[in-house]
């Protein structure tokens, strides 16, 4: 035992030295600088699935994990659309759906944001609008940003919900990291 313990008092400490942050992590930065800027306070989102297959909400439930940990950022998902600041929809508006998400809307406190998550939120995707779907949100509600991917990223979730923060670019692509 003390054998042990002189080989590690005269060996030191040996660790690898921590990795650089990931892309991701600028996003996140430039989000809680956005957010403490233009609201001044926690962002607060109502999330509506209006009538998706769950990836959308599988990526978005992403963003309470360790790595992008939304809440230290001052993001949190509300119950209600009174005290929401953003409502991030998902899927294509089904006809079942289109009232309740235009009453969620309606409830939601001026100035409101809308984003609409994944390609079924921004065109219908594969279901497109037919007699049982009303098709993209746009069709049903404005839409502020639209984050393209079937599903998309916990990233691009990110970098769409800083575009409609605003003022910048309204596109998510402008905030994703670049390949390299």
């Amino acid at each position: 035992m003390l054998k042990t313990l002189r080989q590690i008092a005269r060996t030191g400490i040996v660790t690898e030295p921590p990795p650089p942050p990931a892309d991701e992590l600028r996003i996140r930065d430039a989000l809680e600088e956005r957010i403490r800027s233009v609201i001044g306070r926690a962002l607060c989102i109502r999330e509506v699935d209006a009538g998706s297959c769950n990836g959308c909400e599988l990526e978005i439930h992403a963003l309470g994990n360790p790595v992008y940990n939304i809440e230290a950022l001052g993001i949190r998902f509300v119950a209600s659309p009174r005290h929401a600041d953003l409502l991030l929809v998902t899927g294509p508006v089904s006809r079942h759906m289109e009232a309740a998400l235009r009453r969620t809307y309606e409830a939601t406190p001026d100035p409101k944001l809308v984003v609409a998550v994944g390609d079924c939120g921004a065109c219908g995707g594969i279901f497109g609008a037919g007699y049982a779907s009303c098709g993209a949100v746009s069709n049903v509600i404005p839409v502020d940003v639209v984050v393209p991917g079937c599903p998309p990223s916990p990233a691009r979730i990110l970098a769409g919900i800083l575009a409609a923060l605003g003022p910048g670019p309204r596109s998510p692509a402008a905030y994703e990291p670049k390949a390299g």
